[in-house]
This record gives structure tokens, C-alpha cells and sequence, in this order.
């Protein structure tokens, strides 16, 4: 017979009861939860980034972006009615607590992961210092975390892969990607897991039906405003800004009708990357409140395909320093900027908006005062933020320690054999999501934040699972795999 206590737990919910199973767990919570509080007390109402000025401005009268998607935008309009960017980042802050608790459950339930383990694998997401001043700030990122976190974790799901799942993961991935483009290629990562499952092709359809869907009616409203279909109008540009860094005209000589691009000064002392493309007098001519035109655009993406013909090694030395050597270096640089890197800290006074125009009308100050119905400008509270900035100083995911639980989660994925295809899929998203922006643009550390989650939940995975499935009256026992279908076995089989 059954104790009260289980009677109790059972009736929670399975939920409730995989939660209420880990005092870790909980405390962890808890302590996320503080954070967060202390966030929204000692920065009311939102931080700021350069970025999001151009969301708020989509959001005060929707139109696809040229220089960046314009999902986070379309999420931010949603909420225009409420006029509180208080409200925005209160929503933020709560998804990432919400996905911690869906993360610590599918680890214990779907992956029977033990339960002090999967209270370790989310506890970075929950505690990390940069990830709650990134919830903050008025930037996609949040938005993207939950979308791809939520698709993968549903696709890694123990059963057969139905064409529901399918829909749904393909739907969630295409959302991810018009909110930020490094989503696209995890679709490709999805479709490498189902093959790997040896899935049914209605599944492979289904996937991708739904994550064509959004992608296509973008691309498609996109083309009603540029006369061509497309994302953004900046791939070719920033492709130019990664090559901008080691490209050598003196050495080796471009085409005429590209030499205009040629980035100032040597290669040895050139600003970052990305900073290149928006610097003063940049080759690539850019200028507050227009956009690149789409001739500048194509002559940028050829000019970087020659720099990479003509300087393979450069180019591969420029990405592997960022992927290797910045994002797992223990300590943090100024890099791109101190400027830039400035806006990842809780600040000890508030940024100053300038009025600097914005592409489709109105600048800075004019488009929080439209959404916010009021100046938008971030306050300091003693002591709370006080308590932040300390806290930020110490609490947080180094470099080091992000590589430290991938190369645990290789090692697992090599040398384990349960679970190995949904180890092989968390790992890849997470290595993908960080070798993208090196490989495209830039390095930068608000890129780091949303892998960190897959590769804890890799090494997890890993590592952390029990020998053997346990029956748990507490709802902790995986759950039975789905009846839609059967997975496909080869002939013979």
C-alpha cells in the first residue's frame, strides 16, 4: 500500500512531484527566483542595448527589418497594448525560470537522469549572473533560448518521433529562426536526429511543412518591401565584417570594382569584427537610421568570398581563435568593444538615450516613448543593485568551465552508449550555436548564453543517468514511449 506522502505526490501531479522530489532542485529555484527579483527591484523598468531600439521600433509599426529579423519585434508588439517594459521583462525573466523547470523534469521523467544531476545541469541557467542581466535587456535572445531549448528538448523525447511532435518542433525551430537566423541551421541538426532515429518521411514532411511555414511568410513579407526574398539584407555585410580582420589588399589584390571595401590600416591593428561593419567612415558606408542598399550588400559578400579564396588560412585562423581561444578563455575581455561588452554588466548608471535616428523612422527616444508611454530610462536601486553588481562579479559560467562540459559531454557521447543519440543532439546544438556567430561575423559573449543550457544537458545525459530504470512512485519513472508509430528498422532487422 501506498504511503500518504506518495498518495500526496501522485495526486501534484508529475510535475509538482519531480520538483518536490529534489530539495537541490528546489532550493535552486528558489535562489533563480531571488535573483530575478533582485533584478526587477534594482533595474525597473528594462537595460538597454543598441539592438533594441530597432525591435521597439518594429514593434511600434511591424516591417521586416534590414538588418535583423523581426521576430523579437513581433513579440514586443504583442505586448504593446500593456505599454510596460516592466511587463517585457517580467516575462523574460519568468520564461527562463519556466524552461529550468521543464529542462530538470524531461531530464528526470524522458531521460531518467539522476535527480541531483539534472538540479546541476539547469542550475547555470537558473544562477549564471549574465544570464539574468541578459533576460533584462530588451533583446531577442531570451525569446530564441525558450523557442529552441522547448523544440529540442521535445524532439530528444523518448518514443516514436509522430508527425504531432514533428509539426510542432518544426513550427518552434521556424519561429526560432525568424527571431534570430542562427536558428536556421539547427533545423538541419533536427533532420540529422530524425534520420539518425530512422524515422517514417511523413516526419521528415511534416518537419519540415512546419518549419518552412513561418520562414516562407517571412521571407515573402520581406520581398513586399525589398523586391527580394530573404531575411535580412546584411548577410554579405557581415560576412565582410568577419573577413575584415585579416583581408590584405596590400598583399594580395582584389577586384577593381571591390577595392573600395578594403578595410583601413594592417591587419594587426584593426578594430574587432563586427565593430568594423558600424565604425565612422566604415568602407561599407554605413550611416544611423539607413539601411545598406542591396548593392553594398552583394559587393561586401563577394569582396569576403575573395578574402577567403585568396587568405584560406587567415580566414580559418580568425574563426578558430574566436571559437577556441575567446569563447572558452577564462576571463572576460572588452571585446568587441568595452562598450559593447559594458552592456552584459549591471551598470552603475543608467545609459543615456540619444536621439539617433532608427531605419523606418523616428530615433531612439521617440520609440520608447511610443511603446512605454513615458521615457523608458532604467533606475538604479539601491541596494539591490549594488547586491547584482557584486554578485555578478563572482556568480557566472566562465569560458573554461563551458568547454570543461562539452568535452565531458564528447567524452560521454564516445564512451556511452545509452541515450547517445539525444546526447549527440544536445551537444550538436550547443557547439553549433556557438561556432556560428565565429564563423559568420563575430565572437560575442551574449552568444554564449543560449548553448549553455544543451551542453550541461549533454553532459547530463552523459553521464548522470541511472544504470537502471527505477520504479519511482513519485512520478519520476520515464514515461512509456508514445503508440503513434513504430520507429523504422532497417531490412531484416
Amino acid at each position: 500500500m501506498l504511503s500518504p506522502q506518495i498518495r500526496r505526490r501522485l495526486k501534484a501531479g508529475p510535475v509538482r512531484a519531480a520538483v518536490a522530489g529534489n530539495r537541490l532542485f528546489s532550493v535552486l529555484l528558489v535562489a533563480g527566483l531571488a535573483l530575478r527579483v533582485f533584478v526587477v527591484l534594482g533595474y525597473p523598468p528594462a537595460l538597454w542595448f543598441n539592438d533594441s531600439y530597432d525591435f521597439l521600433r518594429i514593434a511600434d509599426g511591424p516591417f521586416p527589418h534590414p538588418l535583423r529579423p523581426s521576430g523579437y519585434g513581433l513579440f514586443l508588439w504583442g505586448l504593446k497594448p500593456f505599454h510596460s517594459l516592466a511587463l517585457v521583462t517580467g516575462l523574460q525573466h519568468t520564461a527562463i525560470l519556466g524552461i529550468a523547470v521543464v529542462g530538470y523534469v524531461a531530464l528526470v521523467r524522458n531521460f531518467e537522469v539522476r535527480r541531483w544531476v539534472a538540479a546541476l545541469a539547469v542550475a547555470p541557467l537558473l544562477l549564471d549572473a549574465y544570464q539574468a542581466e541578459l533576460e533584462h535587456l530588451i533583446l531577442s535572445d531570451t525569446v530564441f533560448t525558450v523557442l529552441i531549448l522547448v523544440a529540442m528538448l521535445l524532439l530528444a523525447r523518448p518514443g516514436a518521433a509522430g508527425w504531432r511532435r514533428a509539426a510542432l518542433v518544426g513550427a518552434l525551430l521556424g519561429v526560432a529562426a525568424v527571431t534570430r537566423t542562427v536558428g536556421v541551421p539547427l533545423f538541419l541538426i533536427a533532420l540529422l536526429y530524425l534520420l539518425l532515429r530512422r524515422t517514417r518521411w511523413t516526419s521528415f514532411a511534416v518537419l519540415a511543412a512546419a518549419f518552412v511555414l513561418p520562414l516562407g511568410g517571412y521571407a515573402a513579407w520581406f520581398h513586399s518591401d525589398y523586391g527580394r526574398f530573404g531575411m535580412t539584407g546584411v548577410d554579405g555585410i557581415f560576412l565582410w565584417g568577419r573577413t575584415s580582420t585579416f583581408a590584405d589588399c596590400d598583399r594580395h589584390t582584389p577586384p577593381p570594382e571591390l577595392a573600395h571595401l578594403c578595410p583601413y590600416g594592417s591587419p594587426d591593428g584593426r578594430p574587432a569584427a563586427s565593430h568594423q561593419i558600424w565604425v565612422e567612415n566604415s568602407p561599407t558606408g554605413w550611416v544611423d537610421g539607413k539601411p545598406f542598399d542591396e548593392k553594398t550588400n552583394e559587393q561586401a559578400q563577394e569582396f569576403a568570398l575573395w578574402a577567403i579564396r585568396t587568405q584560406p588560412l587567415g580566414y580559418v585562423k580568425a574563426v578558430s581563435y574566436d571559437f577556441f581561444v575567446r569563447t572558452f578563455s577564462w576571463k572576460r575581455h572588452h571585446y568587441p568593444t568595452p562598450g559593447t561588452e559594458a552592456r552584459y554588466h549591471f551598470p552603475m548608471r543608467a545609459q543615456e538615450q540619444k536621439p539617433l535616428p532608427l531605419i523606418g523612422g523616428g530615433d531612439r527616444i521617440s520609440v520608447v516613448r511610443d511603446y512605454e508611454r513615458g521615457s523608458g530610462k532604467t533606475h538604479i536601486v539601491a541596494p539591490f543593485a549594488g547586491w547584482l553588481r557584486a554578485y555578478q562579479d563572482h556568480v557566472y559560467v566562465r569560458g573554461s568551465m563551458l568547454g570543461a562540459v562539452l568535452l565531458a559531454g564528447l567524452a560521454g557521447l564516445l564512451r556511452r552508449r545509452r541515450a547517445r543519440r539525444e546526447t549527440a543532439l544536445l551537444w550538436a546544438t550547443a557547439v553549433t550555436l556557438l561556432a556560428i556567430p565565429p564563423v559568420t561575423v563575430d565572437f560575442d559573449y551574449r552568444y554564449m548564453l543560449p548553448a549553455m543550457p544543451f551542453a550541461c544537458f549533454a553532459a547530463a545525459l552523459a553521464w548522470g543517468r541511472r544504470r537502471a530504470v527505477e520504479a519511482e512512485p513519485d512520478g519520476a519513472k520515464a514515461s512509456p514511449a508514445e503508440p503513434e508509430e513504430a520507429e523504422v528498422q532497417p531490412a531484416g532487422a
